[in-house]
């Protein structure tokens, strides 16, 4: 038997009649599946305990996670082989709280309200790869390695160290978010999935039929960021956020890696590798985005490609066929020297230098 304790938000609030009905539609239902558990109702919010033969826990959360009804779902335990039930008697109890006031609804909802408050918070720094597999019923500790294909993609912020050792911490820090925010944004919405910060940088990765949209997701972000620069006050750092992105795809091993201590699912291979070497192969060839031959010809859209030569990448012991796209913002890298005289000539009128530099070491940079 399988059991799963999940929270999820209403989208629309229900009365109280609603909710009762609610409550002997789970009821009925679950009964003729044999399934059993509890329903708590408090402050728009659910919070539920389903217990019963997996295939039909599985099938009963795959249908909560669909219902309209219901947003924000999150698993808060997965409980696989159990032997005994918790609610053998119970084909759904529903508790609604808004409606009791007796001594112990009190700490019981302050209770809920701080596990609900708390998820929340574990959620922002949770990667969404891992969010996806509570979501759909699994534990991430017992998912095994596997050997995908990926389009991965590396970006950064141009000229950083510059920014970091002449502007203040509130200025860098506004700088980076709002890069990173930009980023995970455009990429989530082009349905690849930002997976670690790396310094100022970050990598992502998309399906492996998914070039066309790496690359727009690119271009995409260079776009915003060239609208962000424009609209940008004079005194605002803001006006000096550019980027670079190197962009591959090959195999690569997609799973947990890590220590008892501190575990991430992430991806590694020589696709993450190369990803990484061609974003930093942006400032050799001054160009914003740079891609792999493989890349290109993954490519279904009609792109003004740019064959930039072959290049023996850091690292690398056979050179690599290096391409561009022909594109106003991608030759934004030539304006590199004098970039880093305007942050100087910035620094020294909005921005006393920081006694702390913040500049990414070569260390923390590196992907083996």
């Amino acid at each position: 038997m399988k059991r799963i304790t999940y929270i999820s938000k209403l989208k629309e609030k229900l009365s109280f009649t609603e909710i009762e009905e609610l409550g002997k539609t789970f009821e009925k239902n679950n009964r003729a599946k044999k399934i059993t558990g509890t329903l708590i109702y408090f402050n728009n919010l659910f919070f539920q305990i389903i217990e019963g033969d997996k295939n039909d826990i599985d099938s009963l959360y795959h249908k909560i996670k669909q219902d309209r009804r219901h947003e924000d779902v999150l698993a808060l335990k997965l409980e696989n082989e159990i032997k005994e039930r918790y609610f053998p008697d119970w084909s759904m109890k529903l508790t609604n709280l808004d409606q009791k006031t007796d001594e112990l609804t009190l700490p019981v909802k302050l209770l809920l309200q701080a596990i609900i408050d708390s998820h929340t918070v574990i959620e922002k720094y949770t990667q969404p790869s891992v969010l996806k597999i509570i979501s759909n019923g699994l534990n991430p500790l017992m998912i095994q390695p596997k050997e995908v294909e990926r389009i991965v993609v590396f970006g950064d912020i141009l000229s950083y160290s510059t920014l970091a050792e002449q502007l203040n911490i509130e200025d860098v820090f506004l700088l980076i978010n709002s890069y990173f925010e930009i980023c995970t944004r455009i990429i989530t919405q082009k349905g690849g999935e930002v997976n670690k910060f790396i310094g100022d940088g970050f990598m992502a990765y998309f399906n492996a039929d998914h070039a066309d949209l790496a690359l727009e997701a690119c271009v995409e972000i260079l776009e915003e960021l060239n609208q962000l620069r424009v609209t940008a006050p004079a005194n605002s750092p803001l006006s000096l956020l550019y980027s670079g992105y190197g962009i591959d795809k090959g195999m690569v091993i997609e799973g947990n890696m890590g220590s008892q201590i501190k575990m991430d699912y992430t991806i590694i291979g020589d696709a993450v590798n190369t990803a990484a070497r061609l974003e930093d192969h942006t400032r050799v060839v001054e160009k914003s985005i740079v891609l792999s031959e493989l890349v290109k010809t993954s490519c279904i859209k009609q792109w003004d490609f740019i064959r930039l030569g072959q290049f023996y990448l850091k690292g690398q012991r056979v050179h690599t066929a290096v391409y561009s796209i022909d594109h106003k913002l991608v030759d934004n890298f030539k304006d590199k020297e004098n970039l880093t005289a305007r942050i100087v000539d910035f620094a020294k009128k909005f921005n006393p230098p920081s006694s702390q530099n913040f500049g990414t070491s070569a260390d923390e940079k590196a992907v083996e």
